[in-house]
Parts: C-alpha cells; sequence; structure tokens
C-alpha cells in the first residue's frame, strides 16, 4: 500500500480543524457556495427520501424508519441530485448528505443546492460535509439546551467555511475513496460472516455437548421431545420450573416519579441485557421506598435474568454479585435455580439452538414478541449427573472462550478499519495528504 504524501505547498487558515491547506485550495463561507430551496411538491408522488446517520440521503422505503407515516406528502419540500439535505435536528449528529436522488423530504429538513453546481463534484461534497470535522462544525452551530434537541439554523450552515479544491482534485479524491469504501467494505462484510459463522459455532457446541455429552462412547435412548429425541441413557429430562426456586418476571413502577435517572437502586430492563451479559448502560434506577414495595421481583446473585418480551426476546445473562441490590420490569424474567451448579449449566442450555427454536415458536406475536410464564417454566432441560454437567460446563467454556478471542479479534479489525477509513477521509477531503500518482 502507497503512503499517502502531503502537498507540496500549503498556505495557513484559521480554521477549527486545520491550520492550512494547500495553496491552490480555497475556503468559503457556505452563503457564498449554496442556496437554500424551498420548493414544494404539489402532490407529493415524487421518491420519498430519509436521512441516514450512516447512508447519508437515500430512498425512505430501504432503512429501518420507526417513525409516523403521514397520510400524504403534499407540500414536502423537493431535492434535486447533487443537492445537500439536513435534518436540521441531527446534523451533529451526520444527519445530512448530498442526494444521489431526485424526491421529496419533510419540511423539516433543510435543503440547500450549490450556486455553482459545475464546481462540484457531489460524492467529493458528500464526503466533506459527512467528515468528523464538518459534522463537527454542525454541532459548534447548533444551539439549543438538550443534547437531542440541537438545531442547525440554515443561517448557521451557510455560516460554516467550506474548504473548496479545484474540481480535478475533487473528481480524483472522490474516485479514491469510492474506490477505497468499497474494499472496506467488503472486508467489513467478511468479518461480520467469519462473526456470525463463529456465534452459530458457539451453539453447535452447546447442543452438542448438552444433547449429547462428551464420551463417544455413550449409549443413547429415546425420548418424547420434539427435536431432542435422543439423549445419553443415564439423562434425565426435566422442566424448567422444576428446577428452580421461583421464576417470575418484575414489573414497571407505577407511582409517578418513582423511576429516577442517577443513583438508588439498579432496575434492570431488557436493554440492559446485552451479550449474554448484564450491562450498565444505560442506567435506571428506583428509589429505595419502590424498591421494597417491588419485593416480590428483587434479584439476587446468580438469578437467571432472560428477557421474555420484545426484538431481543431470548437474551439471557446471569446476575453478578456487585449489581445487588437490584430489581427488573415486566420484560425481564429472573430464573432462581435451587442448586447452584444447575446456574452455568442452565445458562449455556438456554442459549442452544433447542431453546432459542422453542421460544420463538411459542412466542405470541402481536406488537411485538411476548413469551408466557407458563411456557418458559415448561423448557425443556436435558439433565445429566452433576459430574457430568460439570465437564459439559468446562468443556462449554474452554471451547466458547477459543471462539470468542477470534470473534474479538474480529470485531477490533472491524473497528481498526472504520478509524482508518474516517481519518483517510478527514486526511484528503482537509487536504493533508494527496492522492498518489500513478
Amino acid at each position: 500500500m502507497r503512503i499517502l504524501q502531503p502537498y507540496e505547498k500549503y498556505k495557513s487558515v484559521d480554521l477549527n480543524f486545520t491550520k492550512q491547506i494547500p495553496s491552490n485550495w480555497i475556503i468559503l463561507r457556505g452563503k457564498f457556495l449554496f442556496k437554500e430551496i424551498s420548493t414544494r411538491s404539489k402532490k407529493g408522488e415524487e421518491q420519498l427520501l430519509s436521512v441516514s446517520e450512516h447512508k447519508g440521503i437515500v430512498p425512505r422505503d430501504s432503512i429501518n424508519v420507526n417513525m409516523f407515516q403521514a397520510l400524504s406528502y403534499e407540500g414536502y419540500k423537493l431535492c434535486d441530485k447533487g443537492d445537500i439535505v439536513i435534518n436540521s435536528l441531527w446534523a451533529w449528529h451526520r444527519g445530512l448528505g448530498v442526494s444521489e436522488y431526485h424526491g421529496i423530504v419533510s419540511t423539516a429538513y433543510g435543503v440547500y443546492r450549490p450556486i455553482m453546481p459545475e464546481q462540484w463534484n457531489p460524492r467529493y461534497l458528500n464526503y466533506l460535509l459527512r467528515d468528523k470535522t464538518y459534522v463537527g462544525e454542525c454541532l459548534i452551530r447548533s444551539k439549543g439546551v438538550w443534547e437531542s434537541r440541537y438545531q442547525l439554523t440554515g443561517s448557521n450552515f451557510l455560516d460554516i467555511p467550506i474548504i473548496k479544491p479545484p474540481l480535478e482534485i475533487q473528481n480524483s479524491i472522490a474516485e479514491y475513496l469510492d474506490k477505497k469504501n468499497s474494499e472496506i467494505n467488503k472486508f467489513i462484510q467478511n468479518k461480520e460472516r467469519l462473526i456470525s459463522l463463529l456465534e452459530e459455532r458457539k451453539k453447535d457446541v452447546i447442543d452438542t455437548a448438552f444433547t449429547r455429552g462428551l464420551n463417544p462412547n455413550t449409549e443413547f435412548k429415546q425420548t418424547n421431545q420434539d427435536w431432542l429425541s435422543n439423549l445419553p441413557e443415564n439423562w434425565d429430562v426435566k422442566r424448567l420450573k422444576f428446577l428452580t426456586k421461583i421464576i417470575s418476571k418484575g414489573s414497571t413502577p407505577s407511582t409517578e416519579g418513582r423511576e429516577i435517572k442517577s443513583s438508588g437502586i439498579r432496575f434492570i430492563k431488557a436493554e440492559n441485557i446485552s451479550k449474554s451479559q448484564v450491562i450498565q448502560e444505560p442506567s435506571f434506577f428506583i428509589d429505595t421506598e419502590t424498591h421494597k414495595i417491588l419485593k416480590r421481583s428483587q434479584l439476587q446473585e446468580n438469578d437467571l435474568l432472560f428477557v421474555i418480551a420484545g426484538a431481543t426476546i431470548g437474551k439471557v445473562a446471569i446476575l453478578p454479585k456487585n449489581l445487588i441490590p437490584a430489581n427488573t420490569n415486566q420484560a425481564v424474567s429472573f430464573i432462581r435455580l435451587k442448586k447452584i451448579e444447575d446456574v452455568d449449566f442452565c445458562y449455556y442450555w438456554l442459549h442452544s439452538n433447542f431453546i432459542t427454536t422453542s421460544i420463538w415458536l411459542k412466542a405470541v406475536t402481536s406488537a411485538q414478541p411476548n413469551l408466557a410464564m407458563e411456557d418458559l417454566g415448561n423448557l425443556v432441560v436435558p439433565y445429566p449427573s452433576n459430574s457430568e454437567k460439570l465437564e459439559i460446563v468446562n468443556y462449554v467454556k474452554q471451547e466458547h472462550s477459543i471462539l470468542e478471542l477470534a470473534i474479538f479479534k474480529a470485531q477490533k479489525e472491524i473497528s481498526a478499519i472504520k478509524e482508518y477509513r474516517e481519518a483517510l477521509i478527514t486526511d484528503l477531503v482537509t487536504g493533508k495528504r494527496s492522492i498518489p500518482q500513478s
């Protein structure tokens, strides 16, 4: 890979993010380069566009949008190819881009058109405005009390100093970044595919160990359980409810103001169960009095927390001691086992393909998937002797540690290549580095 070199000559500038640019580049305020457009659609029949943090300006039907759909798009703003579209409330969060489409956008969006479009490569301009340096400029100029309500007005956007290289250099930068982006995206896709295969392998390890055992010479017996028809002959089959002291779920505090944000008793929700662990962010808390009122759902160390409602249904984690005292809501079930040696064993079994399939077959789908407590308690658990349980758990832990190391490495490689891409875009669009000449 050829190392990108600086340009031969630079001149001094006074920008927040750089103090020099190549000598033949210029800087102008946005108001001298772009004009705000507010042409409205008469019938609202044009293609509806939206702003994506990760993709820029895209057709609305190409992304998942959980927002209200208008009955009519009459009066929506028109935009053309090459226009800049900005979600004024999310410009500071990369909610902007240069459109590759003719279409309509929300009236809450700002639309800006280059005054002299022939002097711009739209793809370069898209890279420039969505680069972290210009997202930072949008943040500086956005106004508001709360971060989620920061707003970038049209006048503030048009006040931003815009770096403008010669068109031929814009073309070279855009072509080079398009090529690199394609290569990087392919690399990321391959790594994500690898991670997916490794995650599947983790489940396969559980499925095999928990249904076949570790002894290759074992004899098997027939069971009357679907998808679990053969088990080692000395194993039992038990319902989860018969292994527990309690299976229950939490509830949401009914008294207004009981849930607080800063400190108190930790209140664990479905979003706190991620990657088979209880994570502390986002943080939710309730006060001590509410914790007493919700006595039935007070949690204990080594409780299995199992998501029973919503998109993450089936996620499971073991509650660690450092998060006690804690409580939970109605989307999370807590499973308190009779035997401490069953905690890890059931934890891994609840990750199996057998359980995943069982859950989704039983989950009632209305507004969102929901697993009844009775169905959770009736989940089938293959049950060997204590010594075999320990051997199986240790084996799965060992195999998973190898797989998780490979997953961690792949994730680090993805993070590194994304950081490289971001730095590369910044260096090129701000003139710190030049395109290598062939």
